[in-house]
């Protein structure tokens, strides 16, 4: 049986890839997601914000703001406590590389196109075999308009790939008015893989404090409906690869997004819920089902419930609604 994957040029032992978390914050963490099975890992989202300020900037940029940020901003620890600023973040990608066998996939999270150019070649020449790139945060002046918001995506993806020779993933949200359209102009600018989707941390308000906090919210497998359609319509029309993340807990998760069409699934909340052994439980469910089904590979069942390969494709769109709720019985 066959579980290879294909991911941005790199041919990956299975399509179990760990998303950024803490659990890659050390070398010991990295190491025992590879044990546990893990066909890649990327890492922990680094800010631009720690490149490019003193300590007490970033506590600034890490409590006021927060529902900006496209990873948890409780990941980090209090300023005093910071052991991984960027010098670090670059040697932990380098022995990485040293420790493990499987690809490190740098992730960074910047908002000015000259701070990504700078550390994305670091992040490659400290060894990342391909980088991921996240631009999300919230368009909260009211005088932006949606195309200079898009418009500062796609040229974030050029310059970075101007720079790089490493493949580039684009990570993205889904609040974009014609999502379609943008994933196809960011396939066109060069990204070599769309990650389906960021989860957007939502702030909460602490009653008895009076305070806005941040709010870490684990997924479930419930989770994954969103990014399920959207890779089974963008399926078959792009160059790049798709990675679904959000809500993989299951191997039958992992199943039903590599039929819609992902080339590989990327793994967190489950990670944090269970620890890096559950990626082997899901690997053994895979092959079970493979098995039982008769699948001989993971190839094989790519795209098989895609919307361009299922006798009803409009139940990935508007069509099936009315359906669907006729269908709801209490």
């Amino acid at each position: 049986m066959d579980l290879s994957a294909r991911y941005m040029g790199m041919t990956l032992k299975n399509p179990l890839v760990p998303s950024a978390s803490p659990l890659s914050r050390s070398i010991d963490g990295i190491k025992e997601l590879e044990d546990a099975g893990a066909s890649a890992v990327v890492l922990y989202s680094i800010f631009e914000e720690q490149f490019s300020h003193e300590a007490r900037e970033l506590a600034h940029f890490l409590s006021h703001g927060t529902e900006s940020f496209a990873e948890a901003v409780t990941y980090f620890p209090q300023p005093d406590e910071f052991n991984l600023g960027p010098e670090e973040y670059l040697e932990l990608i380098a022995k990485a590389k040293k420790t493990v066998g499987i690809p490190i996939i740098g992730s960074l999270n910047g908002y000015s196109t000259g701070g990504w150019i700078s550390h994305a070649k670091k992040m490659q020449e400290a060894g990342a075999d391909a980088l991921e790139l996240n631009v999300y945060y919230i368009p909260t002046d009211p005088n932006r308009s949606g195309i200079e918001i898009e418009a500062m995506y796609i040229d974030v993806l050029r310059a970075v790939k101007k720079s790089v020779t490493i493949p580039v993933a684009m990570k993205l949200s889904p609040y974009f008015s014609s999502f379609a359209n943008m994933a196809k102009r960011l396939d066109e600018a060069g990204a070599d893989a769309l990650v389906l989707f960021n989860r957007f941390y939502q702030p909460d308000i602490d009653l008895d404090k009076l305070e806005v906090v941040p709010n870490v919210t684990l997924s479930t497998s419930n989770s994954i409906r969103l990014p399920l359609r959207w890779i089974a319509i963008l399926y078959g029309h792009l160059k790049a690869d798709l990675a679904a993340t959000s809500g993989i807990h299951t191997a039958d998760d992992v199943l039903k997004m590599l039929m819609a069409g992902a080339s590989v699934t990327m793994l967190c909340s489950s990670l944090l819920r269970m620890g890096p052994r559950h990626i082997t439980s899901i690997l053994n469910n895979l092959k079970q089902w493979m098995e039982e089904r008769e699948y001989e590979s993971v190839a094989q069942m790519r795209g098989s419930m895609s919307q361009r390969s299922v006798a009803e494709p409009a139940a990935f769109e508007r069509a099936n609604y009315m359906k669907a709720i006729n269908r709801f019985q209490r």
